[in-house]
């Protein structure tokens, strides 16, 4: 099962100079928790989630109106390509510990986004006469990859 095979292929985007309030409200209106910021020309430069939003929010004093996406956005971005087995697709996501990931061209054009929920909707049971490419018990293996705690570090360690 390839990548294509599962992702949403119409996903909603921003860009770089999106507010977070109109961030917030593609999110609602959406249904979802990630959103690729991409450039005019439609490369994706990396993605916001809305528990960046929501931390940035938290940590500064200022209207979610006067925040733009690129002065929250992290910088690191974890994408994987349409023609990836899922599998592979399901090792980034638990490696990085993420949900999501946008799904990009050779180019760097976004073709959509792959969620742990499109995932979980695709496995299937396997049984003993046949064994699916992916399985309900190989989704819950690697969310348990993608759930486990990082190494405890000390709060006051991470905020300095």
């Amino acid at each position: 099962m390839r990548v294509a095979d599962v992702m949403m292929g119409t996903p909603a985007s921003c860009t770089a100079n999106t507010n977070l309030a109109a961030a917030v409200e593609i999110l609602w209106k959406r249904n979802c928790g990630m959103l690729p910021i991409t450039t005019p020309e439609g490369k994706v430069t990396g993605v916001i989630t809305d528990r960046d939003i929501c931390i940035a929010l938290g940590t500064r004093n200022r209207p979610a109106a006067e925040i733009t996406v690129a002065e929250v956005q992290p910088q690191n971005l974890v994408a994987c390509r349409a023609d990836d087995d899922i599998l592979t697709a399901l090792a980034i996501l638990a490696d990085k510990k993420v949900r999501r990931l946008p799904v990009l061209d050779t180019e760097g054009h976004l073709q959509g986004v792959l969620s742990l929920d499109d995932i979980v909707q695709h496995a299937n049971a396997s049984t003993a006469r046949r064994l699916p490419e992916l399985s309900s018990s190989d989704v819950v293996e690697y969310m348990k990859r993608i759930y486990r705690p990082n190494e405890v570090v000390a709060f006051e360690a991470a905020v300095a």
